[in-house]
């Protein structure tokens, strides 16, 4: 098998392991506060670490000394794009149809706004799906497929949760399904495209990669910090959801052990 054909592989099984985190989230479609601000806290640490090992660590050992900038660049450029989306999201509503059969005019109440940290949240996790996928493509280099096969097999396990972070949330706030299996298919084809990309432009991905991994960092941290643990201590079970925020550090770091 070539490596162009492992390449492919690896994009076709990014994507089923982020559309089989969307299967298993669309199971999901009422849960009490304890157990969403559970899952939530527990997925708010696996993307916790998944934002900080998985992509801010890799794009500073990239850049090297001399590329310093770069990574700090990246991270700074995340946050204030996911902060400039921050600003706009009282009408992010009006792309999931959520507001049908509201007056345009109408004030945004507490509904609202928790509508639009849930859509803030997964907006996040497609706009760092794209990098991801971009950072595979690239360490398919031939070179060392090993550690190209490591990366990506974290990249998958770390898709599942996410898949289920996507799907889960947006049956809860009532998007329609097809709405929601649209999303998942988007999300799971952006990595798709990363991989692809990054394979076919190689070293000038390699120069850009430790900025735009950093970027897809950044945006990560900015949710988590301004959104979702804000989210998961909202409803009297923040014990819960620090100790699932916990586990969830703890398990993506054991993945990361693990491969």
């Amino acid at each position: 098998m070539s490596v162009f054909e492992q390449m492919l592989l690896c994009a076709v099984g990014l994507g089923l392991a982020s559309l089989l985190g969307s299967t298993l989230g669309l199971f999901v479609r009422k849960i009490p506060h304890r157990w969403n601000d559970i899952f939530l806290g527990f997925c708010a640490g696996m993307m916790l670490t998944a934002s900080i090992v998985c992509l801010i660590v890799p794009a500073v050992d990239m850049a090297g000394e001399g590329g310093w900038w770069q990574p700090l660049l990246g991270v700074f450029l995340g946050v204030l794009l996911i902060g400039v989306l921050d600003k706009v999201t009282p009408h992010l509503h009006h792309l999931t149809g959520l507001d049908r059969n509201r007056v345009s005019e109408e004030p945004h109440g507490t509904r609202n706004k928790s509508i639009d940290r849930i859509l803030l949240f997964v907006i996040a996790i497609a706009i760092h799906k794209f990098p991801e996928g971009l950072a595979t493509g690239v360490v398919f280099d031939g070179s060392n497929l090993q550690n190209a096969y490591t990366v990506a097999i974290t990249i998958a396990l770390q898709n599942i949760p996410e898949g289920m972070v996507v799907v889960t949330p947006l049956l809860m706030i009532g998007v329609k399904f097809p709405r929601v299996i649209g999303v998942s298919l988007v999300v799971a084809l952006l990595e798709m495209a990363g991989v692809l990309l990054g394979y076919f432009i190689g070293d000038m991905s390699s120069a850009l990669l430790p900025t735009v991994t950093a970027i897809a960092g950044g945006a990560m941290l900015y949710v988590i910090s301004d959104e979702m643990i804000p989210e998961t201590h909202s409803h009297g079970f923040e014990k819960h959801a620090t100790y699932a925020l916990v586990a969830g550090v703890m398990c993506m770091l054991y993945i990361q052990m693990l491969v």
